[in-house]
């Protein structure tokens, strides 16, 4: 398939370089730097021009391909990239928006814009913050099968009291599959006997249940079901979205907002939320309105310096869980080092929404792990699978290390697998995968 990417900043470079591999990829970007910078990383084509110019995109060879995905920082460019690549094929459109009053209008008239597909960067931030709060000490959440199946991410800390325990002894939960040790210089697939270190980041595969009853185990902190305060921190598009959000899951949440004309707005659309129109950088605020009492704060405002101070002034009055926005996103191990549990990185958010799209054609869903070092697909099972018929057992002999079997559903029936299941046609089985061995074996798969 040939793909061309427009936009060769953090969106786009993530997003080409998960495409690289497999497809014919094309790059163009109007900054000279970012495209040499480009050039020498990844096996793709860059073009230096404006993705705007038809002339630029028949040099990109519009013409031939299959994908156009805009990834610009500014959502106007990315409509006219699409609108201009329809205007000579009918290549496929992905545009990256931020304003959400684009998607609505997107969504309300199927290809408005010339747009096939549109990735809105605020409300998938927000959906992931989410997601995240609503699982005590994760680091990275994600469902699959429908929802029936969860994936999650764990940091284990020295004080964790799985630290120094081997899986066997930490795995007390049914329906729950260890897939992976991540450490800084490796991924260890685990066995029973395999020691949880301290540092480790533990992903684990299962039940909604288990997966939930694993994180209460790490930590006392409560499920977004038990949260009884939510505090957001800046009425942006983010903050927003993320209350709007917490209201649909029957939550109140407190949003602090610095402005008043948007504070009033935010009210006003958000009966469920109150509305406090204050700057939550003071702290005799912060203590004032017993910010302190919170279960979670999350920090959306205008800038990653303003967001980590939110954080850390949080961490100190006696907050136990922070979530943070960083845009720029070698900032993202700097925040968590310091002491903001999550930080999520926007730019990331989206390449990896968009990357989910791109690989439908092969997989049903996919999670992207600590900047793909990992993933984690979603497999419909069909004639030509390795699984298919085979005992898991017996399937594993053929695939290279780096692969577990996280779980299985049949027919709306969540399955754990065991070296002895037998994978049945049209099984969906969610399966952790090494990024070194990823296209051996979803070619397998």
């Amino acid at each position: 398939m040939r793909v061309i990417v427009v936009g060769a900043g953090e969106v786009g470079s993530n997003i080409a370089a998960s495409l690289a591999d497999e497809h014919d990829v094309v790059v163009i970007d109007q900054d000279a730097d970012r495209v040499d910078s480009i050039t020498y990383s990844l096996d793709v084509l860059t073009i230096h021009g404006d993705g705007t110019s038809l002339d630029v995109l028949e040099d990109a060879g519009i013409d031939d391909a299959d994908m156009v995905i805009a990834s610009t920082d500014s959502d106007e460019t990315n409509i006219v990239i699409c609108g201009t690549a329809k205007t000579v094929d009918d290549p496929f459109t992905i545009a990256r928006v931020k304003k959400t009053d684009f998607l609505r209008t997107w969504e309300h008239s199927n290809g408005a814009f010339g747009v096939d597909f549109m990735v809105c960067t605020d409300l998938h931030t927000a959906e992931t913050m989410v997601r995240i709060a609503g699982l005590p000490g994760a680091h990275d959440v994600d469902t699959f099968a429908g929802g029936q199946v969860h994936m999650a991410e764990f940091e284990v800390g020295a004080d964790s009291p799985i630290a120094g325990e081997t899986v066997s002894d930490a795995d007390r939960f049914e329906s729950l599959t260890f897939a992976a040790l991540i450490r800084p210089d490796d991924i260890i697939i685990p066995r029973g006997d395999t020691v949880i270190q301290s540092g480790d980041n533990v992903v684990v595969i299962g039940s909604a249940e288990s997966v939930r009853g694993f994180a209460g185990s790490l930590t006392p902190e409560p499920t977004l079901e038990e949260a009884n305060e939510i505090v957001i921190v800046g009425g942006g598009e983010i903050g927003y979205q993320t209350a709007r959000l917490f209201e649909a899951e029957g939550l109140s949440p407190r949003l602090v907002e610095r402005d008043h004309d948007r504070a009033r707005q935010i009210a006003e659309r958000l009966p469920n939320t109150l509305v406090l129109e204050s700057d939550a950088t003071d702290i005799d605020f912060l203590v004032r309105e017993h910010v302190d009492e919170s279960d979670i704060v999350i920090a959306a405002l205008d800038s990653d310096e303003k967001n980590l101070l939110v954080s850390l002034l949080a961490k100190r009055i006696g907050v136990d869980r922070t979530v943070a926005v960083v845009e720029f996103g070698d900032y993202v191990d700097l925040f968590e080092t310091v002491g903001v549990d999550v930080a999520v990185n926007p730019r990331v958010v989206t390449a990896e929404e968009i990357t989910r799209f791109t690989r439908k054609e092969t997989t049903e869903n996919v999670a992207i792990l600590e900047s793909d070092r990992a993933e984690v697909l979603e497999i419909e099972v069909d004639h030509d699978s390795l699984l298919f018929g085979n005992r898991i057992m017996d399937a594993m002999r053929e695939l290279p290390d780096g692969i577990v079997i996280g779980a299985i559903t049949r027919d709306g029936e969540l399955i754990t697998p065991r070296g002895e299941t037998v994978v049945e046609l049209r099984d969906h089985v969610v399966v952790f995968v090494d990024t070194a061995v990823l296209d051996e074996v979803t070619s397998a798969l």
